[in-house]
């Protein structure tokens, strides 16, 4: 017996070195801060690494702006729009996929072709003079994820007007491919930000797990007030907020935040002001975020309840009009102030 533990003492001590080599090496590599602008948005990268990464990083949101982006004219989102017969790639595929299949999951609530009527009521809502019920009615022929479908790397469209807008789910998306990226070069401690989209894993530089907070909604036009509603525990998860929070319109005295309803063409008259949601993936969470604003909050709980995978922060306005917050019973231990 006693021969046998001789034989041990070795490894253990072997073990107990490394493993002390190892917590050392990790306490020592620093964190790398990466920022810049992406997606008519700005990005914030902190991860554990020897070097900065930020042109591999450059490189991987490059490519998802030039299959996503509005901005750029020779983006695929952008040439499809035109009516070009251009060949689609593997990220446009993924996230046309992802999003037709939560518009599945939303009863339609998320759209990507719903931006004619988001274009439209934003205008309207500033002139103060909102769209007739036959502009309405004319941009409803052009709306609506069905009249677009995938085919062979070929987009097909019902209305040759329809278009496509992804905004609402690509900046999650480029947070996901970031955080792959990190991932292949073995990098465990990140955060990964983009226009307020997040994805996280490991722990921060205080050696503790990743605290992102929840900007609370006020009417705050110059976005000069970013007073937090709550601060979340966020580990090995994706994260994403959906509201208009500086842009709201009143009716009978109540507040209702500038969401469009894709099958109705009109604002939505639900109660949600501000959605957050905790996915896997950074693009689920997006565009479920956004989704969640036009179900309201009963549409939003019982798609939850379908859902499980699914974590929810919803902060909205009572039959009072006097805010408040509901969130799922599974975030409850994510939750720090």
């Amino acid at each position: 017996m006693k021969k046998k533990l001789y034989w041990q003492l070795p490894f253990l001590v072997f073990l107990i070195v490394g493993t002390v080599f190892i917590v050392r090496q990790q306490r020592s590599t620093p964190y790398q801060h990466d920022e810049g602008q992406v997606f008519g948005t700005f990005y914030h990268i902190t991860y554990q690494n020897d070097s900065s990464l930020n042109n591999d990083i450059l490189a991987e949101l490059d490519k998802v702006d030039n299959a996503l982006s509005m901005f750029n004219d020779k983006s695929i989102i952008s040439r499809v729009n035109r009516g070009e017969n251009v060949e689609t790639n593997d990220m446009f595929n993924a996230v046309f996929n992802l999003a037709e299949q939560i518009a599945d999951n939303t009863n339609g609530s998320f759209d990507i072709t719903v931006a004619p009527l988001v274009n439209t009521w934003g205008f309207g809502f500033k002139t103060g003079n909102p769209p007739s019920k036959m502009t309405i009615d004319s941009l409803r022929s052009i709306v609506g994820y069905k009249k677009v479908s995938l085919h062979n790397n070929r987009i097909t469209k019902t209305d040759p007007r329809v278009m496509l807008d992804c905004s609402a789910i690509a900046k999650g998306y480029g947070c996901d491919v970031v955080a792959r990226l990190l991932q292949r070069h073995g990098i465990e401690n990140y955060m990964v930000e983009i226009g307020g989209e997040v994805v996280t894993h490991g722990i921060s530089e205080k050696r503790l797990p990743w605290k992102i907070g929840v900007t609370k909604p006020t009417d705050d036009s110059l976005a000069v007030d970013k007073e937090l509603q709550t601060v979340l525990n966020v580990k090995n998860m994706a994260m994403a907020t959906s509201g208009n929070y500086r842009n709201f319109y009143y009716k009978n005295g109540k507040k209702y935040a500038h969401t469009i309803d894709p099958k109705t063409g009109y604002p939505v008259q639900h109660n949600i002001l501000s959605a957050t949601v905790l996915a896997k993936h950074c693009a689920e969470a997006d565009a479920y975020a956004t989704s969640f604003m036009v179900m309201g909050l009963d549409g939003a709980k019982k798609v939850l309840k379908e859902h499980p995978e699914l974590m929810a922060y919803l902060i909205y306005a009572d039959h009072k009009g006097n805010m408040q917050v509901w969130y799922s019973p599974s975030m409850k231990d994510k939750i720090l102030k």
